[in-house]
């Protein structure tokens, strides 16, 4: 993975940036993460490249679903939605964490404090249960500094990231 430029962020937006890449890079099996804000918005990504360049690039190993962040975004705040309401419908309480095994892989989405989801798509041979401690680990230390403002900063430079490779 290449890491997204940090330059011009704020030290808790580069520490969520490092959080993200560190747990892509040392966890086996990980292929796509994706910070969702809860009204669905894509906040941190492991696809630098995302959208176009990955859409473009399709080769026989995808980054991930479609080969696109934003496709992985739109999945995670799609199932935390779903399940969230399945919660409130059966009065389980709050939803901690979902998973999705499929053939040829799985999918993971962990409630963060703030509302804010992590989604994780994974390879057919990860081991689950690394997946899910190490998800618990990144959302234990994100979780606390999810600030709207830095949810707003991060929104920012995704776009201002997207406006750059667009040009």
């Amino acid at each position: 993975m290449t890491a997204p430029s940090t330059f011009g962020l704020s030290s808790e937006a580069r520490n969520l940036h490092w959080l993200l890449t560190n747990l892509v890079e040392e966890v086996p099996g990980i292929q796509s993460v994706a910070v969702v804000s809860s009204d669905g918005l894509l906040l941190l990504s492991s696809d630098p490249g995302r959208n176009e360049e990955a859409r473009e690039a399709r080769t026989a190993k995808p980054a991930g679903p479609r080969g696109s962040a934003a496709d992985l975004a739109t999945i995670v705040s799609g199932i935390g939605s779903l399940t969230v309401g399945a919660a409130k419908l059966m009065e389980f309480g709050g939803v901690k964490h979902t998973m999705v095994a499929m053939d040829e892989g799985s999918l993971f989405v962990m409630s963060i404090s703030d509302g804010s989801l992590l989604g994780v798509h994974g390879s057919a041979d990860c081991d689950m249960s690394v997946v899910a401690y190490h998800m618990a680990l990144f959302v234990g230390r994100a979780g606390h500094v999810l600030t709207p403002e830095l949810r707003s900063e991060l929104r920012q430079s995704l776009q201002s990231e997207s406006a750059g490779s667009t040009r």
